[in-house]
């Protein structure tokens, strides 16, 4: 079993910056890698970002590219999502997920944490 329990979600101004965090917990929490997914009112949950197991290799969504970045401390159990430049439309509660591999179907779910960007 793993536990993944998202932070760092709140209000922000247009422009501004957010730091997420995913803490992961279960014994095999090494073995996977973490995706953040993000889901807006009416809208498909998206996937966004991903990080492999040895946070060697990272991917982004077009819409958070260049403006996100995912990084990992597996000493700390860890999986953080840095947010500039934030706009409107990146309004949504984000997940944090875990898959045995990026881009395969994850096995484990957060409970997701509130993000809004709004003037």
């Amino acid at each position: 079993q793993l536990q993944l329990v998202e932070s760092g979600g709140g209000l922000v101004q247009p422009g501004g910056s957010l730091r997420l965090s995913c803490a992961v917990s279960g014994f095999t929490s090494d073995y996977y890698a973490i995706g953040w997914f993000r889901q807006a009112p009416g809208k498909e949950r998206e996937r966004i970002s991903c990080i492999n197991r040895r946070g060697s290799s990272t991917n982004y969504a077009d819409s958070v590219k260049g403006r996100f970045t995912i990084s990992r401390d597996n000493a700390k159990k860890t999986v953080y999502l840095q947010m500039n430049n934030l706009k409107p439309e990146d309004t949504a509660v984000y997940y944090c997920a875990a898959p045995s591999l990026c881009g395969l179907r994850p096995d484990y779910w957060g409970q997701g944490t509130q993000v809004t960007v709004s003037s």
